[in-house]
This record gives structure tokens, sequence and C-alpha cells, in this order.
């Protein structure tokens, strides 16, 4: 299990094309991908399981708990991102709710274009 971020302040900006936002880039792949929205409610779980293909876990609101196979559980918040790869058990709790973007592909690589969560 690895941990990133994608908050604002490690974004860059972007000026083409007369623009004024900020990008915090996640992955870029070439091989089918998967993107879904998950809304956990209070007390909501993803059971524990191995993911079929490496997976990333982008919390875009609320906060709750992962663990992996190893060690106890990690708090995450908006703007932190976790990364399983294949076959990596794993599990998402939260007391409170949480909303995350969950991407699956073949070729996860976030490593390339995400800041490490120190």
């Amino acid at each position: 299990m690895k941990f990133f971020k994608f908050e604002k302040q490690v974004g860059k900006n972007i000026s083409h094309f007369n623009s004024d936002f900020i990008m915090s880039r996640i992955v870029r792949t070439e091989k089918p991908t998967q993107i879904g929205c998950m809304y956990l409610e209070t007390n909501g779980v993803v059971g524990y399981h191995e993911a079929v293909v490496p997976q990333l876990l982008l919390v875009i609101a609320g906060e709750g708990r992962v663990r992996g196979e190893v060690g106890s559980t990690v708090k995450v918040k908006a703007g932190d991102a976790v990364f399983w790869g294949k076959g990596e058990g794993h599990e998402t709790t939260t007391e409170t709710g949480l909303t995350a973007i969950v991407i699956e592909s073949e070729e996860l690589k976030p490593s390339e274009f995400m800041w490490e969560k120190e």
C-alpha cells in the first residue's frame, strides 16, 4: 500500500489557451481503465478483498480508514490517494462518510505523476 497526494498544493498552474487553473495530474493509461465514484455512508465499508488489478483510491470528500495486508489502519481524508497493487488485500471503512474516485487498470503507475505522501 502506498500513499499519494493530489491536493491543490501539489498541482501546477495551467495557462495554455488563456486558462487559469491548477491541475493535479493523477494517471495516464493506454490500456482499458475503469473509473468509478464510491459513496460510503455513515459506518460504510468496502470489505477486505484482493485487488483484481492495480487500484487507486482518490478521497474527494469525508474521511475514513484504510488497511492493507499488514499493519494497522491508516486515516485518510479528502486529498489523499491510496494505491494497491494487483493481488494486494485491502479494506476501506468510514464512521462519518466518505466519497472517493476509484481508478482500476493493469498499467496504473501513480508514482509517475503524483507526489508520494510523507
